[in-house]
């Protein structure tokens, strides 16, 4: 008999919009460009060939079309020549606000 089918938990607590959002990334030890095809206020996922450890702070300059924002993260995983999933880590109160209004705004220029 087939044992029944687990689902997956889902960790992420804000929704994710599909993007390509232009960034520039630095660590301790590498740096790079890439694109952000995956993003929510709480974090997103890097298009690029680096190779970032688990819970390795990196800093990221994204481009958004009409403001330039810069971020801190940690990664919570890479995928060998694929690429890194970053959550943010806010210094302020006022920083993941922020995003969700430059979220906001992408979203409403993709309606309008």
């Amino acid at each position: 008999m087939q044992e029944p089918r687990k689902e997956v938990q889902e960790r992420r607590k804000d929704e994710r919009y599909r993007y390509n959002l232009p960034v520039r990334w630095e660590s301790l030890t590498e740096q790079g460009r890439g694109e952000i095809c995956d993003l929510s206020a709480s974090g997103c996922f890097v298009l690029s060939a680096g190779n970032l450890k688990q819970n390795e702070l990196v800093r990221l300059q994204i481009k958004f079309p009409d403001h330039m924002m810069y971020l801190w993260g940690k990664t919570v995983y890479n995928v060998t020549e694929m690429g890194f999933a970053v959550r943010f880590v806010f210094s302020e109160e006022s920083e993941p606000r922020s995003v969700r209004k430059l979220i906001d705004r992408l979203q409403e220029s993709e309606a309008g």
